[in-house]
């Protein structure tokens, strides 16, 4: 083992990010929770308490070597499947089976899937012995098996955002693994085929709405066309600077629906303007290119892959939460990591820093 100055144990451009992002989250969730009145905070104080939840959470995570995941890989695999059965003999809230209530606050399976399904391929693309000349269908059935079965269980809930999400994390650590180039063309086509197959039998129509209000947004304005017309008019009234912290007039009057939630950078965006959005845009790339900057000095295949799928998690998330709310993509109700109203969803991006930091301090160890 190498002698190893404990400075360098830390990774610290992606916790400095990190740190910048969560405060800006608290920031833009007590402007948010405001109401107007200022006295409606308790989702900035509950968030607050869950930032300190996540800390403890996550201190053993980076402590714990982390080949010992890839000892575990399938287990977590088979608990997490497990749970999310278990949110289909649950209470609908909202009319979906999305979580499990504990008493004090809400599991959301699903949530837990993005990070076990990264350390699960992790562990099987590092022990399979990849061929020569790449992976071909026949070689990723049992990888897509693995991803396929938790995807499913997550549309059935129905969540088409995390079951989108779960796709696009997996297929991000598939394209950093070997393939044949005809193997790629040859998922292309079945994923071509499969979306009028997904459009007809799988979305529901209130699904489809969102669809086509993308690409038509005044088609129902005051229906399935409110959220995001909403969300844009916010965005653009923030000008260049911003009206300023909890000044926002959508949010504060509370025309901006789900504004903690899916559509908190809706507020962060009306109050802080273009120039705050880029800020913010900017923190994100460098957290995630830490997370890339890891990967790539990670001195074994599990390690990359466990460095990347987490970056994988929160690139995805910020594209397709950020897309959604400017109206580039249909609202399908993805989080905006670490700015987002969600205990779950604050631990679990928590949990993708954790797991850089454990594969990045353990880099010399080898």
């Amino acid at each position: 083992m190498k002698n190893i100055n404990k400075v360098e144990i830390f990774h610290w451009p992606l916790l400095a990010f990190t740190a910048a992002v969560i405060l800006i989250g608290l920031l833009n969730l007590y402007s948010a929770s405001q109401a107007g009145d200022g006295t409606h905070n308790s989702y900035f104080l509950s968030q607050l308490a869950w930032v300190g939840v996540s800390v403890i959470i996550c201190t053993p995570i980076f402590l714990i070597d982390y080949r010992i995941y890839e000892r575990i890989a399938y287990f977590l695999y088979a608990a997490g499947v497990i749970l999310l059965l278990i949110v289909f003999f649950t209470r609908p809230i909202a009319g979906s089976q999305r979580w499990i209530p504990l008493g004090f606050f809400n599991l959301q399976p699903s949530e837990l899937m993005k990070v076990i399904i990264v350390v699960t391929l992790a562990h099987y693309f590092h022990n399979d012995i990849a061929p020569v000349e790449g992976y071909n269908l026949k070689r990723l059935l049992k990888p897509f098996a693995l991803g396929g079965l938790p995807v499913l269980l997550i549309l059935f809930e129905p969540d088409l955002g995390t079951a989108l999400m779960l796709s696009f994390i997996a297929g991000t650590i598939f394209l950093f693994v070997k393939i044949r180039f005809r193997t790629i063309l040859a998922l292309i086509l079945v994923a071509l085929i499969a979306m009028p197959i997904g459009w007809n039998f799988v979305m529901k129509d209130y699904q489809k709405k969102r669809v086509l209000t993308m690409i038509d947004p005044e088609a129902d304005p005051r229906g399935s066309g409110y959220h995001r017309r909403q969300s844009v008019i916010a965005i653009g009234s923030g000008g260049f600077l911003g009206k300023g912290f909890t000044d926002g007039t959508q949010t504060q009057l509370r025309f901006l629906p789900e504004q903690h939630t899916d559509f908190i950078f809706s507020v962060w965006a009306e109050e802080q303007g273009f120039l705050g959005s880029l800020l913010l845009i900017g923190m994100y790339g460098g957290l995630i290119m830490s997370g890339l900057h890891i990967a790539s000095k990670a001195r074994e295949k599990f390690g990359a892959l466990l460095a990347l799928g987490a970056s994988a998690i929160i690139f995805w998330q910020v594209l397709i939460n950020i897309g959604m709310v400017v109206g580039l993509l249909p609202v399908v109700g993805v989080t905006l990591p670490f700015m987002s109203y969600g205990g779950t969803s604050l631990v679990i991006s928590m949990c993708c820093v954790a797991v850089m930091l454990n594969v990045y301090s353990r880099k010399h160890m080898f």
